[in-house]
This record gives C-alpha cells, sequence and structure tokens, in this order.
C-alpha cells in the first residue's frame, strides 16, 4: 500500500501557529481537505501467561459497520511507521475509514521537535479529530500516543461532549500514561535532571536511533496532563496491548494505568514475549483482532459527563 500525499491542517495561532500533516480516508478512499451490551467488565488477559482478572469472553454485540479509526504516533515516530501503515491497511481492508496523523516536529508536520510538549501534542490531536475526522471513531495510540489518546477523551468529555460521544473506544499499545513524569523524570539519574534544570535539555540515549532530547519544557508541561493515578471511568471500552518483556513501558506500568481506570470499561492482552515496538505480524494480528472485537460492541450510551 502506497501512503497518499497528506494534507495540512493549520493548529494554533500567531508564532504558535503549524501546518499539521495528517493523511485520511474514509472507507479506504481519500478525503477531501478539511475546512480551515457494553463491552463493560475490567480484565486483563496475557497469552501463556495467566492472571486472576482475565475475562476468557468477552461479550460482543452488534456495531455500527461505519465505525472508523484515528492514530496517534508514539515520541519521535510518525504516521508512515510499521503499525501506522499496517493499521491503515488493515482499514482498508475492512472498508473502515482511517486517519493518521504527525504531531509538530514529527514526520511531514511542520516545527521542531525541541519545542514540542504533550499539551502541544494534545491541542494538534484535538483539532485533527474534532476537524477532519467525522462519524463513530476508535482511537488507537501507540506509547505515548496511548498517553495522548487517553488526554483526548478526557478532554473532550469536559471540554467537547459533542465530539466525545463519537469517540466509540480506546485501544492503547504500550500506553505510556504520564510519561513525562512517571518514565522519564522520576527515573532519570541525578545528572539527567541537572541537565534539564540547568541546560534546559537531556540528550536520552535510544535504542532505536539519535539520542532523544528531552526538554525542560517537555516535563514542565507534562505535569499539567496528568493523570496522577486519581480514578478515570472513560464511559466506553478500552483495549490495551501490551508486550511483557517492554523495556520502556513495563508490564507494571499496564497495571497500574489498569487500576485507575474505574467504571469496568477496561482488558488488558499481554504478549508473554512482546517487546516495545510490538510491530512483528503476529503483534499486528493481535491488534487486528482487538481492533475487531472493539469495532463490532455496541455504541455505549453517553456518560453524565459527556
Amino acid at each position: 500500500m502506497t501512503s497518499p500525499s497528506p494534507q495540512f491542517l493549520d493548529v494554533g495561532t500567531g508564532a504558535a501557529r503549524r501546518r499539521i500533516a495528517y493523511i485520511a480516508s474514509a472507507m479506504g478512499r481519500p478525503l477531501p481537505p478539511c475546512g480551515g451490551g457494553s463491552g463493560r467488565g475490567n480484565s486483563l488477559a496475557t497469552d501463556d501467561v495467566h492472571h486472576p482478572h482475565a475475562n476468557p469472553h468477552p461479550s460482543r454485540g452488534r456495531g455500527a459497520p461505519s465505525v472508523s479509526v484515528f492514530w496517534l504516533s508514539g515520541f519521535m515516530s510518525d504516521m508512515i511507521s510499521t503499525k501506522a501503515t499496517a493499521l491503515a491497511e488493515w482499514a482498508e481492508r475492512n472498508g473502515r475509514g482511517c486517519t493518521r496523523m504527525d504531531y509538530s516536529g514529527h514526520g511531514q508536520s511542520e516545527g521542531r521537535f525541541t519545542d514540542g510538549t504533550i499539551g502541544r501534542w494534545l491541542e494538534e490531536a484535538e483539532a485533527v479529530f474534532c476537524e477532519v475526522t467525522t462519524g463513530p471513531q476508535i482511537v488507537v495510540g501507540s506509547s505515548m500516543g496511548g498517553h495522548i489518546a487517553l488526554l483526548l477523551l478526557r478532554r473532550l468529555m469536559e471540554r467537547r461532549p459533542e465530539h466525545a460521544v463519537r469517540l466509540n473506544a480506546l485501544v492503547l499499545i504500550a500506553p505510556a500514561w504520564d510519561m513525562t513524569e512517571e518514565l522519564m523524570w522520576r527515573r532519570f539519574p541525578e545528572s539527567a535532571r541537572a541537565d534539564i534544570e540547568e541546560k534546559g535539555v537531556f540528550l536520552r540515549p535510544s535504542q532505536y536511533g539519535d539520542p532523544y532530547p528531552i526538554t525542560r519544557a517537555l516535563i514542565e508541561d507534562g505535569r499539567e496532563n496528568l493523570f496522577a493515578r486519581k480514578p478515570f471511568d472513560p464511559g466506553r471500552p478500552v483495549r490495551i496491548l501490551q508486550g511483557l518483556e517492554d523495556p520502556d513501558v513495563p508490564w507494571s506500568h499496564t497495571l497500574d494505568l489498569f487500576s485507575f481506570l474505574t467504571g469496568g470499561w477496561t482488558r488488558v492482552v499481554g504478549i508473554a514475549d512482546g517487546e516495545h515496538r510490538l510491530s512483528r505480524p503476529q503483534d499486528l494480528e493481535a491488534l487486528f483482532e482487538m481492533l475487531e472485537e472493539v469495532a463490532a460492541l455496541p455504541t455505549p450510551p453517553p456518560s453524565p459527563s459527556a
């Protein structure tokens, strides 16, 4: 599958204005440019790993065939990565719309990566979701994209209920919730913290390529966008795919997320030999099975907060 040329959406005003690249299709066809049973019951499951809360018989129902998918990438990833492309191909095969985007400073979007923050990338995700997508959506977030997906749901429920009702479900892959605090600041050695506080940036080594610049703005803004383990009822199905061998977003991190997502909506599937990227053929097949399950569920009723 050859990725079509991206379209662009202007987000922000004045000096903060930036062009955000996205690729959108409806039922496998590119979209024109934009203008300016409930499945409830929390459960955990792993392949080859037993967990007492696992539910081997998830409830199913007849869902609207028109539900589309909205992809949110990870930190320093983009919308033509292996998983994003595989998701678009799955959507085309199954006659579903698909929208994917690059955050500012990523891929084909404008901006410098070092200007990026969780709040800035959340603003961009909200703009693309509300201004580009139509109809019911399953939001699929990978790593940091899982954090952005959760924040997007919370923001829409609080501020834009007319769009929150279109968000049918979340499918999260190794979700790095509260990553700037839980997975960065609290784990950094004193030397790294000193670099951030005194120099404004720490170059974090990465096994995936060049070092990642972690800025003071990223950390400080991240503290304004935390869940901080406070109970949160998503009001719609949440499915999580997690590798048990993931060194970047550990299994324990996902169990912590499971513990504060309330309402009985969440199920976790662990891949016993899975690492962080979860982009092997067998990992992608597990993702597609998860998508097919939530796409077949009835649309959840609007929650009082949405």
